[in-house]
């Protein structure tokens, strides 16, 4: 269970608001023991002054070298004074108005007073995790742009600003003034991100409890997390994403809050962006030389897109839009006046889209690697009477094949070595790779993320073990922070 610390210059820049042993000065935080073995602990460094080599500086910097997540951490620190990085684009999250031609207001928390401007100071907090921001926007031609966006002080609020800072620093961190808990105590918490509106989740009720029990057996706690809940990352010491991920939905967001924080995050942001571009994967595969179907990647300014594409491959052929996900943006062409059809209704969701050879086998293997290693092994069956696992109705129902799950040991090898070879070309997460096997060869079809991990299904080989190998994983990285 994580341990709060509150740094700030002097621990009586603190006596305005109420009291805390939980208030440190940096001095006395600089010159803790730090052969004290408490990785699990949240640092707020509310200091003054976090320019470099300043004690500011060094509280962060020493923080994350004793394995304590730490807001804001030094990357953070060196990020938000890098001109390149205020985008105005970040304005399209807000809806606005002012008579004014330039406005300058405060993120505390990531919240603001300010109305209108409350996403704007989500993400922003998101993106570089400082206490309180004070962010200056100006307005040219009917287009707003930031002009600066810098730390500020809380020792310098005026007094009508140091309520809305105490009420949002306590939603912030509201574990730290909640009553301590009478159950048993844990050694490290992990939040399990799910989406309880989801209609496929990765995985179902019953191995979300199977997860549970395996954290419990390891010493730790797991608890249940709603896409609403961004703001509690800073309680745990781990993320297990547990819903769909897409660069454009939470899921995104949240991994990218949590790595801020210094959490284990499982699965991490960038293999979030790599395994849900599939155009992104086939030029990974092909440059890496691992086995594929013929694909092309058609780009909808060329006019020459179509030709290329029946130069290259035959009739029928898959078309897939990058980020589909349980075979949704994925269809069959049999001619070129479907080709043209389905490729324009897809284009008008992605600038590329993909063109792969129609390659149609009875079952997709599907090999479970974690952190390099395969874990599992099973057979997804095609959906009856359909050439893809999950058939879409129109009807919105959604049907599937059946499955078989096997020892590794009695997959093929070729089988696993080559998902083991595609999966880490990705990192050392947990993937789920997608393959055919025809006529002897091997063909990876995809790399999932976030693979579906199902009570029955995934696990129907080694049942609970699969679940406490998750969990020990977290438990390993967690114990590796601070080395």
């Amino acid at each position: 269970m994580a341990n709060f610390l509150i740094v700030t210059d002097q621990s009586s820049d603190w006596q305005e608001y109420f009291p805390s042993d939980q208030v440190v000065s940096v001095d006395h935080y600089l010159n803790m023991d730090c052969k004290q073995n408490q990785t699990s602990v949240q640092v707020v460094n509310l200091c003054r002054d976090y320019n470099y080599m300043s004690s500011g500086y060094y509280c962060s910097l020493m923080a994350e070298a004793r394995g304590h997540r730490v807001i804001p951490r030094v990357m953070a620190i060196n990020d938000i004074n890098q001109p390149f990085l205020l985008s105005s684009e970040l304005l399209k999250f807000n809806k606005f108005s002012t008579q004014s031609d330039q406005i300058n207001f405060k993120i505390y928390f990531g919240r603001t007073p300010e109305k209108g401007l409350e996403k704007l100071a989500r993400h922003l907090f998101e993106q570089f995790m400082v206490p309180v921001i004070n962010l200056s926007m100006s307005q040219h031609q009917g287009q707003w742009q930031i002009n600066e966006i810098t730390p500020y002080p809380f020792q310098d609020l005026a007094d009508q600003e140091q309520d809305f800072f105490i009420e949002s620093f306590d939603h912030f961190s509201s574990k730290i003034w909640r009553k301590p808990k009478q159950d048993k105590k844990y050694r490290y918490d992990i939040a399990m991100l799910v989406d309880p509106e989801e209609k496929m989740p990765p995985s179902d009720a019953p191995a979300l409890k199977r997860f549970l029990r395996a954290a419990n057996r390891l010493g730790m706690n797991l608890e249940t997390i709603s896409p609403d809940n961004i703001s509690r990352l800073g309680e745990f010491d781990g993320l297990f994403i547990r819903a769909t991920t897409n660069i454009s939905n939470f899921t995104y967001r949240f991994a990218k809050t949590a790595e801020k924080m210094g959490l284990v995050v499982m699965d991490d942001s960038e293999s979030i962006m790599k395994c849900t571009n599939k155009v992104f994967l086939t030029e990974l595969l092909q440059r890496n030389n691992v086995p594929a179907p013929q694909s092309v990647i058609l780009q909808r300014f060329d006019p020459q897109w179509k030709s290329k594409v029946i130069a290259e491959l035959s009739f029928p052929m898959v078309l897939k839009i990058p980020d589909g996900a349980f075979s949704r943006g994925v269809v069959k062409v049999r001619d070129e006046q479907e080709l043209i059809r389905e490729a324009g209704t897809l284009f008008a969701k992605s600038a590329l889209i993909l063109a792969q050879a129609f390659m149609p086998t009875d079952y997709d293997w599907r090999i479970g690697v974690m952190n390099r290693q395969p874990i599992y092994a099973c057979k997804y069956m095609m959906s009856r009477g359909h050439w893809q696992i999950y058939q879409h109705h129109n009807s919105g129902r959604v049907s599937s094949g059946g499955y078989e799950t096997f020892d590794l040991k009695q997959a093929p090898k070729n089988v696993v070595d080559i998902a083991v070879k595609a999966a880490n070309l990705i990192g050392a997460g947990l993937y789920g790779v997608d393959l055919k096997e025809i006529d002897g060869k091997v063909y990876v079809i995809e790399v999932n993320d976030n693979p579906s991990i199902d009570h029955h299904v995934e696990d129907a080989f080694l049942g609970d073990l699969l679940y406490d190998r998750v969990m020990t994983e977290f438990l390993r990285r967690i114990q590796m922070r601070g080395f």
